[in-house]
C-alpha cells in the first residue's frame, strides 16, 4: 500500500498492510533538546531516523500532499512590537490581537506553531460593531489567490497522488474566538447570541464557498476542522449551546463534504471531548484528535461507548513518553485493544514537549512500530 491508501484504510476501519507510523511532532524547543541528546543536526526527518535506530527497515514514503487554501483575513494586520518590557514584549500579531509574550519569542511564533508559547491577551480585533464591519471586508471568499490556479497539470498530479491529502479549516468556535477573544466569546452565548450567530453564519458561508471552490479542483481524503473547545474536564460551553449554535455549521459543511465524496471528516480539540463526540458524530464527523489523556480522555472507553462511529488519531500520553521505561510500555499496552480493533492511528496526544528525551522518543517509535506492523 502507498501512504494514502494506508491512512485511508486505517481511519476507515479497513485492512491496512500496517498502520501509519506517526509517533508525533516536536516543536523547536523539543528539537533543540533532542539535538543535544543525540539527534544529528543534519537530520530533517527525525521520525524515520528514530525508526531506523529502532531497527526499522521498511521504506517510509512521504505521508502527505500539500494543497494550499487560504482562509485567513486579507489584508492582515501589521506584525509589530508595541512595547519592550523587562522580560516580555507587548506585540500585535497578524490577526490584530495585542498580547504579551516572553521576550525569548517574536511575532513569528504567533503566526506559526513553532513552539509552545504562553501569552497574555490584552486586546482583540473585534470589540465593536464597527470593528466587525471592518473585519468582514477582509474575507473575500471569491478572491483568486485563496486557492491554487486550476490547471490540467495540477488536477492530474493530485488525482494520481500517493500521499494523503487533507484540507484544514478553522471551525466556528475557533474562528470567533480569534476575533473577539475567549472570554467575550463565552459571554456572547448568553449576552448577545444574535451577534454571535451573525459571526458564526459569516464564517460558515466563507468556508462553504472555499470548500465548493476547492472541490472543483480535487477531492481530498479528509477535511479537518480545528476547534479547541474543551477544558480538562468539560466542554468550554454546554452541549446544549453547542447543539444550538455550532452543530448546524458542522452539519452544513458535512453535507458539502459528503456530496463531494470525501471519505473522512475530522475534528481537532484539546481537553476532554467525551461530551462533544456524540454531537460530532451527529454532524457526520468520523475522526477526531488528539485525545489528550491528561484531560481524562480514555480511548478504550470511547471505543466501548461510541463503537466504530468515530475513529481516532493521537491518544498516546505525552507524560508516559517522558517517563519512558515500564510506564511507556504500559501506555502502549493500554491502547493496544483500540489499535487492534482498527480506526486508530496512535500518536502523541499533542505536540511533543521537551521533557520527552530523544532516547524515549526513539523507544516510543520502536513500540509504536511494533504495534503498528513496522517491526
Amino acid at each position: 500500500m502507498n501512504p494514502r491508501e494506508r491512512q485511508l484504510e486505517a481511519l476507515s476501519f479497513g485492512n491496512p498492510d500496517r498502520i501509519p507510523l506517526i509517533p508525533g511532532y516536536g516543536r523547536r524547543s523539543t528539537l533543540d533538546t533532542w539535538r543535544l541528546q543525540g539527534l544529528p543536526s543534519e537530520v530533517k526527518d527525525y521520525t524515520e531516523y528514530a525508526y531506523r535506530l529502532a531497527g526499522g527497515t521498511l521504506p517510509m514514503e512521504k505521508n502527505h500532499v500539500h494543497f494550499s487554501i487560504n482562509e485567513r483575513m486579507e489584508p492582515q494586520f501589521e506584525e509589530k512590537v508595541i512595547e519592550r518590557r523587562k522580560r516580555s514584549l507587548v506585540v500585535q500579531d497578524w490577526k490584530g490581537n495585542i498580547c504579551e509574550i516572553s521576550d525569548e519569542f517574536s511575532t513569528e511564533y504567533l503566526r506559526h506553531a513553532i513552539d509552545f508559547v504562553t501569552r497574555r491577551w490584552i486586546k482583540c480585533p473585534v470589540e465593536t460593531r464597527a470593528d466587525w464591519n471592518d473585519m468582514m471586508r477582509r474575507y473575500d471568499s471569491r478572491a483568486e489567490d485563496r486557492l491554487p490556479e486550476k490547471t490540467e497539470e495540477l488536477v492530474e498530479t493530485l488525482k494520481d497522488r500517493t500521499g494523503f491529502l487533507e484540507f484544514r479549516f478553522s471551525g466556528p468556535f475557533w474562528q470567533v474566538r480569534e476575533w473577539v477573544g475567549f472570554e467575550k466569546l463565552c459571554m456572547l452565548f448568553y449576552d448577545d447570541p444574535l451577534f454571535l450567530d451573525e459571526m458564526i453564519s459569516f464564517w460558515c458561508d466563507h468556508v462553504s464557498v472555499l470548500l465548493e471552490r476547492a472541490f472543483e479542483i480535487v477531492t481530498p481524503d479528509s477535511v479537518h476542522l480545528s476547534e479547541d473547545m474543551a477544558y480538562k474536564g468539560f466542554s468550554m460551553v454546554s452541549p446544549s449551546m453547542v447543539r444550538k449554535h455550532l452543530l448546524p455549521v458542522w452539519k452544513k459543511w458535512g453535507e458539502i463534504i459528503r456530496r463531494a465524496g470525501v471519505p473522512l471528516y475530522s475534528m481537532d480539540s484539546d481537553g476532554f471531548i467525551g461530551e462533544l463526540i456524540p454531537l460530532w458524530i451527529e454532524a457526520g464527523i468520523n475522526v477526531c484528535d488528539p485525545i489528550e489523556v491528561a484531560a481524562g480522555n480514555d480511548i478504550v472507553q470511547f471505543r466501548r461507548e461510541f463503537g466504530r462511529d468515530m475513529a481516532y488519531f493521537g491518544g498516546v500520553d505525552k507524560r508516559a513518553m517522558a517517563k519512558g521505561g515500564a510506564v511507556l510500555k504500559a501506555e502502549i499496552e493500554r491502547i493496544r485493544p483500540v489499535v487492534e480493533d482498527g480506526g486508530f492511528i496512535p500518536s502523541c496526544d499533542h505536540g511533543i514537549p521537551a521533557d520527552v528525551s530523544w532516547n524515549d522518543f526513539v523507544e516510543t517509535t520502536r513500540l509504536l512500530a511494533e504495534i503498528c506492523g513496522w517491526l
